[in-house]
């Protein structure tokens, strides 16, 4: 993470002591400028005006205003921000809905710290990043729309693609499935990170839930 400029970091979390451990984490970092806290949705807002971050740790199941709604109303007042959700659980029904609210990272409370600067350098780097625990467990539970997206520009087969793709599929196995060769699926693929101005495959999963061409 040498390559990145030093970043504050916004921690937004209704357990002091998750949040005052994680923090005294990051102070340790030497890529993390500043730290700040809050305790929930609403005083997070509010401290928008006075301390800006660039990266913030947003719990998901908070009281009063959930991360969900905060992340949403956030990003209404700074579209830039880089948000990553915290989650206790792999829980595909929050996932979703931080994915439509716009946030980047996905990260569970019981990661290791390696864990935590890996997810954090993605996010910072303009990536997107998944636990491997949250993303298997959308991956399993994908399902295809039923219709075509609307003013989509994606073709019909770029969209199956990226269906399989969703379904957690190699190149290879998208190939035999839709009877096609891997060196078409690999083009398909470039197309896709191309067109949805995509990094990875985590971005191809927010990208596909976030446009209706998937559901969890």
């Amino acid at each position: 993470m040498n390559n990145l400029k030093p970043f504050s970091v916004y921690l937004v979390d209704d357990h002091k002591l998750f949040r005052e451990g994680l923090s005294l984490l990051l102070r340790n970092l030497p890529y993390v400028s500043q730290v700040f806290q809050a305790s929930d949705g609403g005083a997070f807002l509010s401290g928008l005006n006075q301390q800006l971050p660039e990266l913030v740790f947003m719990d998901i199941s908070m009281p009063g205003l959930d991360g969900i709604e905060t992340t949403r109303k956030a990003l209404e007042i700074c579209p830039d921000l880089k948000i990553i959700a915290l989650s206790m659980y792999a829980d595909e029904d929050y996932t979703s809905r931080m994915i439509s609210a716009g946030a980047r990272g996905f990260i569970l409370k019981n990661s290791g710290l390696q864990e935590v600067e890996e997810c954090m350098k993605a996010v910072m780097s303009g990536h997107n990043y998944f636990s491997p625990e949250i993303l298997d467990g959308i991956l399993k539970n994908i399902t295809k729309k039923e219709k075509q997206p609307r003013n989509s520009e994606l073709s019909e087969r770029e969209t199956e693609v990226l269906y399989r793709i969703c379904q957690g599929l190699s190149n290879q196995e998208i190939a035999g499935r839709l009877r096609i060769s891997k060196r078409t699926v690999d083009k398909h693929r470039e197309n896709l990170l191309q067109k949805t101005d995509c990094k990875n495959t985590a971005g191809l999963v927010m990208f596909a839930i976030r446009n209706g061409i998937v559901e969890v």
